[in-house]
């Protein structure tokens, strides 16, 4: 079995990057965020919120951070990861408001990102945010190389899920009450911090073929490998070295997930089925073969990719895109390498195939339904994170609009996805911005155990009553199928953040940079527009709210004012019918 050893030895040449800026780029503080731009393109605003949403990244390193770090409060962490099989498996980012790091959601947040950069990366390069996206970028991919030593192995998950996922806790209560969880800085992290594999004997055909993927876009993207004149064009990172390497680790992969035997990787490696179970491989296959047959120029990988899709019945799928399932964007990606080069297939076939899912997401007829405040919402995965699947339809149906075959369709699709992007920035029942730090009434208690500065973990909605730290450009889960958020630090459904939520909207703030001279939504939303609601959440970690929408505080004032009233009504007509029965004018049987 050749090793790629000798590959990390060359590292420090092939990690040649974009020059970050001097002085770095720095959130402005939320109440800027209410106030409106001079507009024009770029937009100030929409530069600004794909700057704090690439930042967010920069605060869920793990390892040793480097002397660029902008997040002051982060701190070295996590530096003995490998050691129990003697590797240097530090670096690379925590998956969500804890300390494990997983590599499945990782690829798939990694794939959508350099898909999307490579499809409007002038986006990018216009709001002067493309020196943070290669940084981020390389801070994933060479942890993603450093957890594939060797051909046949790749790390799946560094650390136990049920002792650092608070989402997957057992004993999480309606007060925030935890336990056999760890909660507290990035200084005292506990060890063991066991390092999980998949390997020929102990194979995962999604986990290696999910990574191949995201290696194999991110070369294309290096590599200025354009799908079409109709999108703006990859952002300004070539580096074909780099491109290269990454190519590489993907064709590797790719043989390991192709010719091992063919099983989920929880199978393998049961403790990454806590946190992230993978529901199949067939989508992780296909999307791996699109990306190399574009990067090989290879019409046999693009047949091969078709295959899939017929033998695992792909079509049929009308769920969500996300980090374990990617079927979604495979006709998208069909027809976009089709139209660019119709050697490889046939793009109206792909158009047609593209069509039946984004209809039934526009028009209705697929899985999910629009909350009556406008969030697209599907009852099996919406629950433990609301915005995700409505963001990355609204990035599908973006991307698509070159391909819409009628301009009735591009038009609806537009708005549809426009409909999204301002529910989560604030255009939604709320005044919410779903993005920290974005506005005054963006959220203020994300779950995320570096950022809140405590360590009492039977309290952790009360201690510290307030965040410790601005967790600036994290999208957080969403609100309830109610539309209600209510900013709880325990409620990780709503509050928590994660790698794989930002993803999608790193490429809607850069389409929104290259397109849009009008400013996000939350600019008209003033300091006070966002109310808690009363009552409890209805989500994955509370129940308490699922009989449905409480009236306000200001709702219970008006309706006992109602109430109030209707009785004095009734109490003064049985007093009036009293008095005439005494009086002898009224026969109550006439």
């Amino acid at each position: 079995m050749r090793t790629l050893f000798p590959l990390l030895l060359v590292c420090g040449h092939v990690l040649a990057q974009v020059p970050l800026p001097q002085p770095p780029f720095m959130p402005q503080n939320a109440s800027l965020g209410a106030i409106p731009s001079t507009g024009g393109v770029p937009n100030p605003q929409w530069s600004s919120l794909l700057g704090n949403l690439l930042f967010f990244y920069e605060a869920q390193r793990s390892g040793k951070l480097p002397s660029t770090n902008r997040v002051k409060w982060r701190n070295n962490s996590a530096l003995t990861d490998g050691e129990d099989v003697k590797l240097d498996l530090t670096g690379g980012y925590y998956d969500a408001g804890d300390y494990i790091k997983c590599t499945f959601p990782l690829s798939a947040a990694v794939m959508s990102i350099c898909w999307g950069a490579t499809d409007f990366g002038k986006g990018y390069d216009l709001a002067n945010q493309t020196p943070y996206l290669d940084d981020m970028l390389r801070w994933s991919l060479d942890w993603l190389i450093k957890a594939h030593p060797s051909n046949n192995t790749l790390f799946v998950q560094i650390a136990d899920s049920a002792f650092f996922s608070l989402s997957v806790a057992p004993s999480l209560t309606p007060s925030g009450n935890l336990t056999n969880a760890y909660w507290g800085g990035d200084q005292n992290i506990p060890e063991p911090r066991t390092s999980y594999q998949i390997n020929s004997t102990s194979p995962g055909t999604d986990a290696a073929a999910g990574a191949a993927a995201a290696f194999a876009a991110c070369s294309n993207l290096y590599a200025n490998r354009v799908f079409s004149s109709s999108y703006s064009g990859p952002a300004t990172l070539q580096n074909s070295t780099y491109a290269a390497t990454l190519l590489e680790h993907a064709q590797q992969l790719y043989n390991f997930a192709t010719s091992a035997r063919s099983v989920v990787y929880q199978q393998s490696v049961p403790e990454a089925g806590v946190a992230y179970p993978s529901s199949g491989y067939g989508d992780e296959l296909a999307v791996a073969a699109l990306f190399l047959s574009w990067a090989l120029n290879s019409t046999s990988l693009y047949q091969q990719a078709q295959t899939y899709y017929s033998q695992y019945n792909l079509s049929s799928y009308q769920g969500v895109f996300n980090w374990d399932s990617k079927t979604p964007g495979l006709p998208i990606l069909f027809a976009q390498i089709a139209q660019a080069n119709p050697g490889f297939g046939n793009v109206s076939n792909w158009r047609t195939e593209a069509e039946s899912y984004l209809d039934g997401v526009v028009y209705g007829g697929g899985e999910g339904y629009s909350t009556r405040g406008g969030l697209l919402y599907y009852p099996s995965d919406s629950g433990d994170a609301s915005l995700n699947p409505a963001l990355n339809a609204a990035m599908l149906l973006n991307r698509y609009l070159p391909l819409a075959s009628t301009e009735k369709r591009k038009q609806d699709y537009y708005n549809y996805a426009k409909g999204q992007v301002d529910y989560a920035l604030g255009k939604n029942p709320m005044s919410m911005p779903y993005v920290v730090g974005a506005n005054p009434n963006a959220p203020q208690n994300p779950h995320s155990a570096m950022a809140s500065g405590g360590n009492n973990i039977s309290d952790i909605n009360n201690s510290p009553p307030q965040e410790a730290y601005v967790l600036y450009g994290a999208v957080v889960g969403g609100p309830d199928k109610y539309d209600r958020f209510f900013d709880i630090r325990a409620d990780w459904p709503e509050t928590e953040a994660a790698i794989d939520y930002n993803a999608p909207m790193l490429t809607l703030a850069a389409m929104h940079v290259l397109n849009d001279t009008s400013d996000p939504f939350y600019t008209s939303l003033q300091a006070g527009a966002y109310q808690r609601p009363v009552g409890m959440p209805c989500d994955d970690a509370y129940s308490d709210g699922c009989g449905g929408p409480q009236l306000s505080k200001g709702g219970q004032i008006a309706m006992g004012a109602v109430v109030g009233f209707a009785g004095v009504v009734i109490f003064s007509l049985v007093g009036w019918w009293g008095w005439l029965s005494w009086k002898g004018d009224y026969d109550p049987c006439y």
